[in-house]
């Protein structure tokens, strides 16, 4: 089992800045992958950005070149940077981590509000 216990959600104005974390604790040795996805009201989830256990990303077309993920090795932590925030980005934000077999685990969810 993974646990995933996610931070840094809130409410912003258009245009600017958040920085979500995302902590991983259990069978941490067994993830190949973390990740961020995000539902808007009334939306299915959908991805924002993932990042490899080697260190490769990607991204949401919606959100490249705005978003930046990142993880902290030695902290189990994967980070998301938002920024230039749009009212359109306003959703509930989940981690993700996906192990080998392959078996997704998510976080709790952090509300991000972004008013115009």
């Amino acid at each position: 089992q993974v646990q995933l216990v996610e931070s840094g959600g809130g409410l912003v104005q258009a245009g600017g800045s958040l920085r979500l974390s995302c902590a991983a604790s259990g069978r941490i040795g067994s993830i190949t992958a973390m990740g961020w996805y995000r539902q808007a009201p009334g939306k299915q989830r959908e991805l924002v950005a993932t990042i490899s256990v080697i260190g490769d990303t990607n991204y949401a077309d919606s959100v490249k070149g705005r978003f930046t993920i990142s993880r902290d090795s030695a902290k189990n932590t994967v980070y998301l940077r938002l920024n230039s925030l749009k009212p359109e980005d306003t959703a509930v934000y989940y981690c993700n981590s996906r192990d080998f077999l392959p078996r997704d685990y998510w976080g709790q969810g952090t509300q991000v509000t972004v008013s115009s």
